[in-house]
């Protein structure tokens, strides 16, 4: 979201600024580390598709469905369905950063499936979060625009909800990854040594993207703080 100089303030540069530069440099990271490793051909010659259900079925794990996203980098486990989604590059192709982001979202699946309990409590949090991020808006049109004061205070409670979604989603995240570069080794889908180095990069250069985004998220909180101090 654009926010020019005059509306930011010099706490705006600093709690929204600071977070932006951090979420661009996670994200390239995260192209970089991608880009890199998805074209090294893992030597167990299976696709992330292939890899994700022959994790699930060494967890005994029979109830999840693994399909394909159109989405760039768009994959994710959905508990609700029960569903593996893993995009087209990661789904058909032998790669060692498809291996990692497979096993990262198959660990998502044996999370749900071991009843873990930071996943259990981000799947409470979702339809707070949703509600949050639909009024996000409305605060800030009511808020900045009108100079609606009660709206500023509406927009703290909404960054707090996302920035309390957004640290609950930190151990889920770490511990997915934790799962996946230790199958992936006992079951020798990667070897040691490049491999294992490449699956490394490619998931810890995602870890930074979900630690971007509650910086973010803990930004805007307290520039919504600072602007509504600074208005009482």
């Amino acid at each position: 979201m654009f926010y020019p100089y005059g509306f930011l303030g010099s706490s705006g540069l600093l709690y929204l600024g600071i977070p932006l530069i951090i979420g661009l440099w996670a994200q390239f990271r995260v192209g970089s580390a991608f880009r890199k490793w998805s074209a090294v051909r893992a030597s167990s010659n299976i696709t992330g598709a292939e890899c994700a259900r022959e994790i699930l079925r060494a967890a005994q794990i029979n109830d999840v469905d693994v399909v394909e996203t159109n989405d760039f980098l768009g994959d994710h486990y959905d508990p609700t369905k029960k569903t593996l989604c893993l995009s087209s590059k990661v789904y058909s192709t032998p790669s060692v950063a498809a291996l990692g982001i497979a096993a990262h979202e198959t660990g998502h699946a044996i999370q749900h499936a071991k009843a873990y309990a930071p996943l259990k409590a981000r799947m409470a949090i979702v339809p707070m979060t949703m509600f949050a991020s639909q009024l996000l808006p409305f605060v800030f049109i009511g808020g900045f625009f009108f100079h609606m004061t009660g709206l500023i205070t509406l927009g703290i409670y909404c960054y707090l909800i996302l920035a309390v979604f957004q640290l609950i989603t930190l151990p889920v995240e770490f511990d997915a990854s934790r799962r996946a570069k230790i199958i992936l080794q006992q079951m020798g889908i990667v070897q040691p040594g490049a491999e294992v180095a490449g699956v490394n990069s490619v998931l810890n250069a995602a870890a930074l993207t979900y630690v971007a985004a509650f910086v973010a998220a803990l930004g805007n909180l307290l520039w919504l703080m600072s602007m509504r101090d600074r208005r009482s």
